[in-house]
């Protein structure tokens, strides 16, 4: 379709052909007899959602050991001609090798971890009544963000234009945490009064129930199969739910002060918590059994996090440290530093299994590479990301954007920098392709 504008003589002249401008014009008569030149915005189809959930369709928990002797890892797939439809640059997209039945080459997630440093700031999020935003996540199929707020109020945000689309109240207290069920059907999120409600997947409340002693309920995480979920809150107590029934079946106690922290393993039944006993803990969720208490930390364990291979545990502290340990052998693998104030929040990348982000109290926004080409150094920093602390940070699904929600009444969103630009206060980009 093509618009045409009509000049005083009244000849038909149509305009140039579309290209990459946004808008095009109609001159139209007004009242007066005078031209005026309106502007008429160009129709975009929206395939955002259909090509994020094509994407993870294509995920392969498995794939057969390539050339180099890799081991299992998730693997992108997409056909060659659908790639130029995606909002992904084509050279992030690992290519595919039939022979081989695996994802190849240098320029795909798996081979490339510089591409999952996003250090580019693109949009800044703030609500009209500006309150703290203690957590974020995103839609399943990416096409929309969801805020908490602490006044207990639900933002949601395009996911494509990043506009503001709806404001609701969701809770009496503020949000502390919100996590959807890997099935993609219900969002579960909980407040600081002990509240817990479910959501529909069109964010319609569905369930509420009290939990915790009406003690603050620090984090919530969905089981594999999306039937079970546990919750940790500031009564010491880590307590698994059943989803269809609502009903607490058991209370992993072990803690000695306020637990801040909880996931379940990625694929297996194991639970790991961490508190302000300065403890890791590892759990059994059907008998309740601790397996095993890890004594790296000096100080309030913050956050913990599986990574998605399942092999590796990470936690953050206040005593400005992330220890990461191999639960296949018990063991610490590493500390890593970077940070000058307490970690506040930690969250793996959805495809690239050994890069990881971490946000600070004093607002700062780490990228870690701790693969076999990893170090101990942060691959890239975002100093001053947010001027307080950044309470929650989440990856798009198809892992090109990072959204990171803080205490300054922000959200931002991340993606990855222009070619041959280097953000200030942005470090170890240089090896970008």
């Amino acid at each position: 379709m093509s618009f045409g504008y009509y000049g005083k003589d009244g000849d038909d002249q149509p305009l140039p052909a579309p290209g990459p401008q946004n808008y095009q014009f109609q001159h139209i008569q007004n009242e007066d007899g005078e031209y005026i030149r309106k502007q008429l915005k160009r129709r975009a189809c929206d395939f955002h959602t259909n090509a994020t959930l094509d994407v993870e369709s294509r995920l392969l928990r498995s794939c057969p050991p390539s050339s180099e002797g890799s081991s299992l890892h998730r693997s992108i797939l997409p056909q060659p001609s659908y790639t130029r439809f995606l909002s992904l640059s084509r050279s992030s997209l690992p290519s595919y090798s039939p022979r081989s039945g695996s994802a190849t080459g240098l320029q795909s997630f798996p081979g490339n971890p510089a591409l999952c440093y996003l250090t580019h700031q693109t949009a800044i999020l703030k609500a009209k009544v500006p309150t703290a935003v203690t957590c974020c996540a995103w839609t399943p199929g990416g096409r929309r963000l969801l805020t908490g707020s602490g006044g207990g109020e639900f933002c949601l945000w395009d996911g494509a234009t990043l506009g503001f689309e709806l404001v609701m109240s969701a809770h009496d207290g503020p949000f502390r945490s919100m996590q959807w069920s890997p099935n993609g059907n219900f969002l579960i999120s909980t407040s600081a009064r002990g509240n817990l409600k479910y959501w529909s997947a069109s964010i319609a409340p569905v369930v509420s129930l009290d939990a915790h002693d009406e003690s603050s309920i620090n984090e919530v995480s969905f089981s594999p199969t999306s039937n079970k979920f546990v919750t940790c809150g500031d009564d010491r107590a880590v307590n698994v739910f059943d989803f269809e029934s609502t009903k607490m079946e058991r209370t992993l106690k072990g803690h000695g002060w306020d637990v801040k922290a909880c996931q379940w393993h990625p694929a297996a039944s194991l639970v790991a918590s961490g508190g302000k006993d300065n403890l890791v803990k590892l759990w059994d969720p059907r008998s309740g059994a601790n397996l095993a208490t890890l004594y790296g930390h000096k100080s309030t364990v913050t956050k913990v996090a599986w990574s998605p291979n399942g092999n590796w545990l990470i936690s953050g502290s206040r005593d400005h440290m992330i220890k990461m340990y191999d639960i296949r052998s018990m063991k610490e693998l590493c500390s890593l530093k970077g940070h000058y104030k307490e970690i506040t929040s930690m969250q793996w990348h959805p495809f690239q299994e050994s890069v990881f982000c971490s946000g600070g109290m004093d607002g700062t926004v780490l990228f870690w590479n701790v693969g076999p080409k990893g170090t101990t150094e942060p691959t890239a920093r975002v100093n001053f990301a947010h001027d307080m602390a950044v309470w929650d940070l989440k990856w798009h699904p198809l892992g090109h954007s990072l959204a990171s929600a803080s205490n300054d009444k922000t959200t931002k969103v991340w993606c990855r920098p222009l070619l041959g630009s280097i953000p200030p206060g942005a470090e170890g980009l240089n090896d970008l392709p």
